[in-house]
């Protein structure tokens, strides 16, 4: 069975109008207009699930390569509804994650994909855009699949009171040495705030901050890494 032939709207000659649609799906201005997001490739579509609300091939429309974005080629994309979720979506997991201006696609991607791993949600503080195609691409559409909220830095310290769990500062420097005895401390509902690799932790909302132990001559763990050897020390 051919994946595209599964979903709400069958496939035509797409008309002016979607390809029209799709291109403005690009921008995030775009995104936010029509509350839709572009998904790319067969994994990524099937894992968005019941979002997607049409898909189109290159054999659907001359201009192809021209509404997608990936470089690698590809024969199928889809436009999908952006999910929508709420604070008590987000309080359903254990663990929160907390992205502070964390701006490359790829390591957004990657934490999205940790989350759904680790059984955790997501928030993004004036990070990249979680519906951008390399968000979506790099995170194999995940982002259909776990809770996450996109708020203003102004807006995090009012939320984290109205959460009210313990506060976790992942920094590149600390006191505090990630071991067995902090794993131990951390169990429960709790939030995880990482910023990025360059720029670290913006927000002074007060936590105990963390530093997980590395080889002295690397600067600093790449943020995904980092916060994948947290989100497992959580499980064991």
């Amino acid at each position: 069975m051919v994946l595209y032939f599964t979903y709400k709207v069958k496939n035509n000659m797409l008309s002016l109008a979607k390809e029209k649609l799709i291109k403005s799906l690009h921008t995030k201005k775009g995104r936010l207009n029509a509350d839709l997001c572009l998904v790319e490739s067969k994994k990524v579509i099937e894992t968005a699930g019941n979002a997607v609300e049409f898909t189109f091939t290159d054999s659907d429309t001359e201009i192809f390569d021209d509404l997608i974005t990936t470089e690698t080629p590809q024969n199928i994309a889809g436009v999908a509804k952006i999910p929508k979720w709420n604070l008590d979506d987000i309080k359903k997991y254990p663990t929160i994650v907390v992205l502070d201006g964390v701006q490359d696609p790829g390591n957004v991607g990657s934490i999205f994909r940790l989350c759904l791993g680790f059984n955790a949600s997501l928030i993004l503080i004036e990070s990249v855009d979680p519906t951008s195609p390399k968000v979506i691409r790099s995170s194999v559409g995940t982002l259909f699949q776990i809770p996450w909220l996109n708020i203003k830095r102004s807006e995090a310290e009012k939320l984290f009171q109205d959460l009210g769990r313990p506060i976790y500062r992942l920094e590149k420097r600390s006191s505090e040495i990630l071991d067995n005895k902090l794993i131990k401390k951390m169990n429960g509902n709790i939030i995880i705030i990482v910023g990025s690799e360059g720029q670290g932790i913006k927000i002074d909302t007060k936590g105990t901050s963390i530093e997980i132990k590395h080889n002295e001559k690397l600067e600093s763990l790449n943020v995904g890494h980092a916060l994948a050897i947290l989100l497992n020390s959580r499980q064991k």
